[in-house]
């Protein structure tokens, strides 16, 4: 059965999802990467692949390392599900390249919660959402998880005064290689992305319909999810919290993305897979939570072939 399968976290569980999302993104870039074959193409393609795989691995350490979830394969799975059904998103470079670099950002942030080299951290995780914010300006907002984290574990008044440095740091180093590379400033109007609210691509049905099968396994996760962050101890509820937030922040994102395709929806991905393995992870619900997945599974696979 599949929840027995993936139910256990073992390499030939990481080996078969990576197999499934490279497969999936040849699809999707079928056209680009081999009909329109130019070599520099080709590589970029590779690198934004090996992107996309490093990020289910960076996922299932965060989960792995920090306790969030049990020693599953579901968060991994569910992440390459979601991501699988929409292919504007396999080929939206510059989300995927965002995503990665906010991964590494949570990964800091959650483990502040062991109190080691604290505001080294701070700092590391505010670098990287500026750097995403390079490829994808409103992963900015993402920001607010970074001061959340300091609240919950360090809200001394210096904790507050990193987050600027590092921002500082990030935009110094973006001046000086654009002066050094194109002889010329780097400009808010290259970084800014104006917002886009039109959602009319949303009433295509390759759309429309896993963004309701996603919505309403949201709805349904998240009720177990708070059950389990009532009775989590004191040390684990603001970890806990902080993917919430991330589920709420990537919400926003989502809202303000210059782009309604589907591809958008890759911040809000990370967190709903760590909320779902939790729902997941429950011995209760065997029978539903199979058909549930065998569900999900063929959502990717259905979509194009039907459309």
């Amino acid at each position: 059965m599949l929840t027995s399968f993936f139910g256990k976290s073992k390499p030939v569980n990481g080996v078969a999802i990576s197999i499934f999302l490279i497969i999936f993104f040849i699809i999707a870039n079928f056209k680009a990467w081999f009909l329109e074959f130019e070599i520099f193409n080709f590589l970029e393609k590779l690198v934004v692949l090996l992107c996309l795989i490093l990020s289910v691995f960076v996922l299932n350490f965060i989960a792995k390392k920090n306790e969030l979830t049990q020693r599953s394969a579901y968060k991994i799975l569910f992440f390459v599900i979601f991501s699988a059904s929409f292919f504007a998103l396999l080929r939206n470079h510059q989300a995927i390249f965002a995503n990665i670099c906010v991964l590494f950002a949570l990964r800091r942030v959650i483990s502040l919660q062991t109190k080691k080299v604290t505001q080294k951290k701070i700092f590391d995780a505010t670098f990287w959402i500026c750097i995403a914010s390079l490829f994808y300006f409103w992963s900015i907002l993402f920001l607010v998880v970074v001061y959340a984290g300091i609240l919950y574990y360090l809200p001394k008044p210096k904790n507050w005064l990193i987050p600027p440095i590092a921002v500082l740091a990030v935009a110094a180093l973006t001046q000086s290689f654009h002066i050094i590379t194109y002889d010329q400033f780097y400009t808010f109007s290259e970084w800014f992305q104006w917002s886009n609210f039109d959602y009319s691509k949303y009433q295509n049905l390759e759309i429309l319909i896993p963004v309701s099968i996603i919505l309403a396994l949201t709805l349904w996760s998240l009720v177990q999810f708070f059950a389990v962050v009532n009775k989590a101890s004191v040390s684990m509820k603001p970890s806990l919290n902080l993917v919430l937030l991330s589920l709420l922040t990537a919400v926003a994102v989502a809202i303000f993305a210059p782009t309604k395709d589907g591809s958008e929806l890759i911040f809000f991905f990370v967190p709903l897979s760590i909320v779902t393995s939790i729902y997941f992870d429950q011995k209760s619900d065997k029978v539903f939570r199979e058909v549930l997945l065998v569900l999900l599974i063929l959502m990717p696979l259905s979509i194009p072939l039907i459309f």
